[in-house]
Parts: C-alpha cells; sequence; structure tokens
C-alpha cells in the first residue's frame, strides 16, 4: 500500500484478515509466524499506524483492540487515486493503464462505470 512501510503493510495484512478488532499480542502472535518481531515493535507500529489513521483503537481492559479505518480495497483504492494525483498527468496513466488492462479488469472498470452512471 503506498504510504506505508513493510512492516505497516504486513501489520495491516493481518487486521484486513481478521473479522474481530485485535490486541498488539494477537497481531505479533500472527506476524511471528514468519518474523521474529518484539512485542515493543509491534505496538510503535500499531501507535504509528493509529496516528497516520490506518487504524482505530479502543481500550478494552488495559489492552487497546485494534481495527482498520477503512476495508483493504477502500485503502487501494483511495492509493490509486493519490498516484494518480501524483503523476502530473492522470490522464494519460489511467489511458495507458486501460490500454494494459486485461478482458476481466476492463469488464470490471465497466461495471463501476455503470454503477457510477446510475447515481
Amino acid at each position: 500500500m503506498q504510504g506505508l512501510g513493510e512492516l505497516e503493510g504486513a501489520v495491516m495484512d493481518v487486521l484486513w484478515q481478521s473479522t474481530e478488532p485485535m490486541t498488539v499480542r494477537e497481531v505479533r502472535t500472527e506476524l511471528n509466524n514468519t518474523r521474529n518481531l518484539a512485542y515493543t515493535t509491534v505496538m510503535t507500529v500499531l501507535d504509528n499506524l493509529h496516528r497516520k489513521e490506518w487504524v482505530d483503537r479502543e481500550l478494552h481492559n488495559r489492552a487497546y483492540l485494534y481495527t482498520p479505518t477503512e476495508a483493504r480495497e477502500a485503502a487501494a483504492a483511495r492509493a490509486l487515486r493519490e498516484l494518480l494525483e501524483s503523476s502530473g498527468d492522470p490522464e494519460a496513466v489511467l489511458l495507458h493503464f486501460a490500454q494494459s488492462a486485461s478482458e476481466d479488469e476492463t469488464a470490471a472498470l465497466r461495471r463501476g462505470l455503470r454503477r457510477r452512471s446510475r447515481r
């Protein structure tokens, strides 16, 4: 995701895959299936994500429970929007993308545009 570091992205992946809010310890346990991170490292990353408004947190007993502020798809769409706006020529970027889109991607774009025109 644009605007996220590698570890921040890994933490967000864990949170997006969860159906429930998670504690620092739970996120660390998931991450440590493939890494060896300290509790304080995961806590710092979650604090940074909260400050950047990627996650909400709620105090439950003495531990924070973390949840993403938006779905993965919405975050990806926002990142694409930011990338387009920073490109200097959003129209050219969109046209290049449209030319490189697969048949499935083209069909999905058409569906999205039809839904948008109905609003």
